[in-house]
This record gives C-alpha cells, structure tokens and sequence, in this order.
C-alpha cells in the first residue's frame, strides 16, 4: 500500500517537474512568479515543507524499485534532511533567502525549465526502467 501510494507521488513528483519545465519555457514571465511565490507566507512555507517531506519520503520509499536506486534514495533523503533545517530556521529567514536568490535564479528561467524537463523525465525514466527489470 505504501510502496504504491509512494509510486503514484513520485510519477506526481516527475510530471510536476515536467509541466514546469513546460511553463518556464514556454510562459516564462509566470513560472517566474510561481517560483516566487515560495515563502512568501507562513502557510505557503510550511505547505512547501509538507509537500517536499511527502515527495522526498515517497522517493526513499520507492527508490528500490526504481532504476539507479541509491541515487533516488540519495536524493530522497537530501530532500528531507533540507526540509528539516528549514523546519528548524525562522520562516522569514527561508523568505528572505527566497528574495534574494529567486529573482536571480528567474533570470536563468530556460536553463531553470531545461533542468526540470531533465529531471521530470529521468524520474519517469527510472520508474518505468525499474518496473521493466
């Protein structure tokens, strides 16, 4: 049950990072101001820290089935232990880290939306290799 529930965050996981990569090649004004929307409150704060401990959770879970699995088990719990020092600083300091770099960061939205495409897919990619072997 669990292992299928972590299945279906982690293909969430690689769409949602497809569909980015859509939205920041394709209307990059907006994926721009999606991503700065990051921290911009409280509730927005500790949302993205639910969402990043249920996707890095799911890929620790699912790695094993995955192709490459270490390296998704790796990045699983990069995921989660960033998502705990972020859990134990001040939200504005997450906020004031967000508009400082974000705005930088935007200024590069293609090579934002490349990366995403890149990591969408071989997230897919390694799904659909594990469950082949």
């Amino acid at each position: 049950m669990i292992e299928t529930l972590s299945l279906f965050i982690v293909i969430l996981t690689g769409i949602y990072f497809v569909a980015l990569a859509g939205a920041a090649l394709f209307a990059p004004v907006q994926a721009s101001r999606f991503l700065l929307g990051f921290a911009g409150t409280p509730l927005v704060h500790y949302v993205e820290l639910l969402v990043r401990v249920v996707v890095g959770g799911s890929l620790v879970v699912y790695a094993p089935h995955m192709f490459s699995a270490g390296a998704f088990r790796l990045f699983g719990w990069v995921v989660l232990i960033t998502t705990a020092v972020l859990l134990v600083l001040p939200w504005r300091w997450h906020r004031s880290f967000a508009n400082r770099f974000v705005p930088r960061a935007t200024r590069y939205i293609k090579a934002i939306g490349l990366c995403s495409l890149a990591l969408g897919l071989t997230l897919l990619a390694a799904i659909i290799r594990g469950s082949a072997t």
